[in-house]
């Protein structure tokens, strides 16, 4: 899962939103100095990227990318699911979108004391360039690709993977209203076996 959604399913807790973000960054085991909420919310996060990777019927859409890009379909998928949570955001959260990156935005700021150098960097990069709100423009998505291509390797696997995904996209958005209740279901069912304060992670 790409920003948009790790941040909605870890919505409105604080500390699981900055964990949200340092997710991408922290890698290894979570040791005492890393404060409990903050790796709380890491593992948050790397719960979401493993229910992702190992649900079956997201496989059989991998598999569905054509052959040269088909190591890449995790990512795209990712990139993806972000446009159409936007595109169905009033299915699955109760603020408008706006209001909510705003909140999150906020949110990340006030907590930034939580957060390592790449996620305060990365933070001040969704304010600048209204990140969360922008994936409801397929163009962000191929943009996005493209950025992540950069520091893949040469020369970018990703750099114009938009004709490779058109004839896709029916197919990803299909997969997506599937799977995202499931994945929320799930997030749900874990903060609320791990005493969490708000057990619906829909809203």
């Amino acid at each position: 899962m790409n920003h948009l959604a790790h941040f909605h399913l870890a919505w409105p807790e604080r500390e699981l939103l900055a964990g949200a973000l340092e997710g991408d960054y922290c890698k290894g085991p979570l040791g005492s100095e890393i404060p409990a909420g903050l790796a709380r919310g890491v593992r948050l996060h790397r719960l979401v990227d493993a229910y992702t990777d190992q649900h079956p019927d997201l496989a059989l859409v991998r598999r569905a990318f054509p052959p040269g890009l088909r190591r890449y379909a995790g990512i795209l998928l990712d990139l993806c699911f972000d446009h159409y949570l936007s595109l169905h955001w009033q299915e699955f959260a109760e603020l408008p979108l706006p209001d909510f990156n705003e909140q999150v935005l906020t949110a990340l700021e006030e907590e930034q004391q939580l957060l390592g150098a790449p996620s305060r960097r990365a933070a001040q990069r969704f304010r600048q360039y209204r990140v969360l709100t922008r994936y409801q423009d397929w163009a962000m998505v191929t943009a996005s690709a493209a950025r992540v291509g950069e520091r893949l390797r040469r020369p970018n696997p990703l750099h114009d993977v938009d004709s490779a995904l058109v004839p896709l996209r029916p197919l990803i958005e299909d997969a997506f209203l599937d799977f995202y209740p499931q994945l929320n279901r799930h997030v749900g069912e874990w903060r609320k076996a791990t005493g969490d304060r708000i057990v619906n992670a829909s809203h």
